[in-house]
């Protein structure tokens, strides 16, 4: 399934790629919610990969984290699929896999879903806003340096009283990396966790 590309899956391009027919793929899956949600399975399960056993609990949330992110990006569907299905298998891999390296970080036991939750949806939330931007942007002529550019010479002329803060970072807004932003947001987290331990 991982190779069924940015575009959604439907049961037509499944049957095509399956070379088979959609009564076939119909036979496994009764609705188009449950191809999407078997498919965003698949994707999650390949992002995750196998739990690695030499990384510190915080080296392996990045690198979930990142994996989940790089995939979202990839295939803005998936996203789409988590946020519609949040009590479906993919959500429970994740969330089973985060749980595991909140545990081996020492966080209590009744602050762990919480932990979870935040790490969860901050993944999810910022992924789906990532691969909304750039399919905005693509839908703008694709030359990002440019369409941050505009956007920071706008945020620049915007009343300095009203948007002190947002004037301030104008001029890092065009060069931001958003991968670095997106594991940066994962660092803070986890030091809040790493200081209530």
């Amino acid at each position: 399934m991982a190779q069924v590309g940015v575009v959604q899956p439907t049961f037509r391009s499944l049957s095509e790629r399956l070379a088979t027919g959609a009564g076939a793929i119909y036979w496994h899956v009764a609705n188009k919610n449950d191809l999407l949600t078997a498919a965003c399975d698949a994707m999650v399960g390949h992002a995750l990969g196998q739990p690695v056993t030499d990384a510190s609990p915080h080296e392996t949330i990045r690198a979930l984290a990142l994996s989940l992110f790089d995939t979202i990006d990839a295939h803005p569907w998936v996203g789409s699929a988590l946020t519609r299905s949040p009590l479906q298998m993919p959500v429970v891999r994740i969330l089973e896999r985060l749980g595991q390296q909140v545990r081996a970080m020492g966080v209590a036991e009744a602050g762990q879903f919480a932990a979870v939750s935040a790490l969860l949806s901050y993944i999810v939330g910022v992924s789906v806003q990532n691969a909304a931007n750039a399919q905005m942007g693509r839908a703008l002529g694709g030359d990002r340096e440019a369409i941050l550019a505009e956007a920071a010479q706008a945020w620049s002329a915007l009343d300095a009283d009203a948007f002190p803060f947002v004037r301030s970072i104008a001029a890092q807004f065009p060069a931001h990396d958003d991968r670095a932003d997106f594991l940066a947001g994962i660092d803070l987290i986890l030091r809040g966790l790493s200081s209530r331990v």
